[in-house]
């Protein structure tokens, strides 16, 4: 594993981005002609394979959980999909749901599912760090493969980068061998300096992938946002040959949207960046669209309600 050095604190505190050059780019992205008929079928099976299902309700019950569960297993439906081979899911839940998540699973386990609970203070991340990590080990132990954690906003607003990157890495420490997934929150983060800078210091404390948001803040994921981050990977890599993932999440509703993520990460992070390992999307609501414009694909009209199964 990579960790950080006074050098690369350095690097850290010299960034500064060049806000019009990513809101330019940002355009351009944004203005992009989405693929159509079977390319586009192509694109949005390649996009339910990098799709992270997600339930963060403070009413979840065991019976929500394992429907979501159950919808990871067939995401569309099987008369759609005879002629596709596509089985890679994933799901997010709150930590207390892992136990009843992992006795839901049992008999799926050739399955490529992966438990993903959220801790750290989700989503503010201003509990004490000792009750953190103390989250992280508890979901470990109770079966969880991925981590999701959330920053300290505070200590990036304040231009804390060491203090940081020392809560990251002990976070990391607590995943164990559970791949982590860093939260940024970068709609309370301020700038698009501030965001490439906690990409920077969470990927050099041992962070698997970054995120962009919990879901839960005013501002997502965006396309200017998701262009800082993407560039920090690449710069990150090219510096330490080091893969970091990355995974959009909040406000991705359409399929067309999740076509012009895909393209985003293959512009400008080349087709390795293509798959569940390096990409996610974070949405409640995106397979859905999804489904029915396969739907649309396959028979040449739109599902009515009752012809597709509830997301």
């Amino acid at each position: 594993m990579f960790y950080s050095s006074s050098t690369d604190l350095e690097w850290v505190s010299k960034v500064r981005v060049n806000t019009q050059a990513v809101l330019k780019r940002a355009q351009q992205v944004q203005g992009c002609k989405v693929a159509k008929k079977q390319w586009q079928a192509a694109w949005l099976l390649k996009a339910v394979t990098c799709i992270d299902l997600t339930t963060l309700s403070g009413d979840d019950t065991p019976s929500n959980v394992h429907r979501l569960c159950m919808k990871a297993v067939q995401p569309v439906r099987h008369d759609l999909l005879k002629s596709m081979d596509m089985h890679d899911k994933g799901h997010s839940v709150l930590h207390s749901e892992v136990f009843q998540s992992a006795a839901s699973l049992t008999a799926l386990i050739s399955f490529f599912l992966y438990l993903t609970p959220v801790a750290t203070g989700f989503p503010a991340g201003q509990t004490p760090l000792k009750t953190r990590l103390e989250e992280v080990r508890m979901a470990v132990e109770d079966g969880a493969m991925e981590i999701d954690i959330v920053i300290n906003r505070t200590l990036a607003l304040t231009g804390q980068w060491a203090a940081l990157y020392d809560e990251v890495r002990q976070f990391r420490e607590a995943c164990g061998h559970a791949h982590m997934k860093t939260i940024l929150a970068v709609g309370e983060l301020g700038t698009f300096t501030n965001v490439y800078k906690a990409s920077l210091v969470s990927m050099m404390a041992g962070s698997d992938f970054i995120k962009t948001s919990t879901g839960k803040e005013s501002v997502n994921a965006t396309y200017p946002v998701a262009i800082v981050m993407v560039r920090a990977i690449r710069d990150y890599y090219l510096r330490t040959g080091q893969k970091v993932g990355f995974k959009p999440a909040g406000g991705i509703r359409t399929a067309q949207e999740a076509v012009v993520w895909l393209a985003l990460m293959k512009e400008e992070l080349g087709n390795e960046w293509l798959s569940p390992h390096l990409f996610r999307l974070g949405a409640s609501s995106l397979l859905a669209d999804i489904e029915r414009q396969i739907y649309h694909y396959v028979t040449g009209r739109y599902a009515a309600y009752h012809e597709l199964p509830m997301a």
